[in-house]
């Protein structure tokens, strides 16, 4: 089943989106929005499938053609918002460009941040930033959002509260990461407003790219209308969605309509490197901070620029058919001018 939300009023209206996205039928009459949905899953996700069925079958009554810019993120805000850090690679990189050690608990327990989840962008809503001097950074990642999660539950047992699986685009301030965590206490100006993809799907819309709470397709990212890159979301992910979760409830609650993410999708090479662009043969990035790195590696000089006002970035994933899943996010950086 495909999920969405119309982009009207705070919360948004809910839509199912049929599996080509190219229609979608209201479903306000079961549930108005995608958090009240949610919060009642086991009783209304059987009468949105089956209105899923019909929109497919081409039954449904009061279906409309599905414009990709009248949506919001499925979830235009939430109760809970966090981001693990599941690839190892990613922040190996990313900790050695301000010349930090990884210590190897990361191995085994996983990074998470608590983000803020009052405010999430539409997907196709520009990127507004103060200073291209903040570092402006993009990060291709996917998330989950689970009904009620009980306090200590299990790895196990946490697979069966992940409900929908969507894309996040997950905006970092580089510039100012250091000078926060310096202080101990986190990241909190360094992460302004994430977005997610126009869509949002059940675990059996992947079929068998669902495995193990990981999805086993390439992301695919492109900066100013060219590849950036196509990483392997599966099989670098060194700790699944059932772990993120059972770590973010360890010592609370979950509330229905949580967020986990994923962390930035990132691959190394298969002999132990950091990972090349695709113009070297590589699978490429995720965001600019990894690319950034292995040019300082490579090269000792870094050459890419962070993203500066007027760069377009765009996230989607497809299935093994090319049929686009999720629908793309697609921003624009834009000076932000107080109102």
């Amino acid at each position: 089943m495909k999920l969405a939300t119309l982009n009207s009023g705070r919360d948004g209206e809910l839509v199912v989106v049929s599996r080509d996205l190219s229609r979608a039928v209201r479903a306000t009459d079961i549930a108005p929005t995608l958090q009240q949905a949610i919060e009642d899953w086991d009783t209304l996700a059987p009468r949105l499938e089956a209105r899923y069925a019909e929109l497919n079958a081409g039954t449904a009554e009061g279906d409309f053609a599905l414009e990709m810019a009248a949506l919001h993120s499925p979830l235009p805000r939430t109760y809970q918002w966090a981001d693990g850090s599941a690839y190892l690679n990613h922040v190996q990189l990313v900790r050695q460009a301000r010349g930090a050690e990884m210590p190897e608990t990361f191995w085994t327990d996983p990074l998470m941040y608590q983000g803020g989840g009052d405010r999430f962008l539409a997907p196709t809503e520009h990127i507004e930033a103060i200073s291209e001097e903040h570092g402006i950074d993009f990060e291709g990642e996917i998330a989950v959002i689970t009904d009620d999660v009980p306090m200590a539950v299990t790895p196990e047992a946490a697979m069966g509260h992940i409900k929908l699986i969507m894309l996040v685009n997950d905006v970092s301030l580089r510039g100012l990461i250091p000078g926060e965590l310096a202080k101990g206490f986190g990241f909190f100006q360094a992460k302004p407003a994430s977005s997610f993809s126009p869509v949002a799907v059940t675990p059996d819309e992947l079929g068998d790219a669902w495995q193990k709470g990981r999805v086993h397709l390439p992301l695919s990212v492109h900066l100013n209308g060219e590849a950036f890159g196509v990483p392997e979301a599966g099989p670098d992910m060194i700790f699944g969605f059932p772990e993120l979760v059972a770590h973010a409830a360890r010592t609370r609650h979950l509330g229905a309509g949580a967020v986990i993410g994923s962390g930035t999708v990132s691959n190394p090479d298969a002999d132990g490197g950091p990972g090349k662009p695709m113009r070297d043969g590589g699978v490429g990035y995720s965001c600019l901070a990894e690319v950034r790195m292995v040019e300082k590696i490579l090269y000792d000089e870094v050459k890419t620029p962070f993203m500066r006002f007027g760069d377009r970035v765009r996230i989607e994933m497809f299935d093994r058919d090319g049929q686009s899943i999720f629908g793309a996010i697609d921003q624009q950086v834009v000076e932000y001018r107080p109102r």
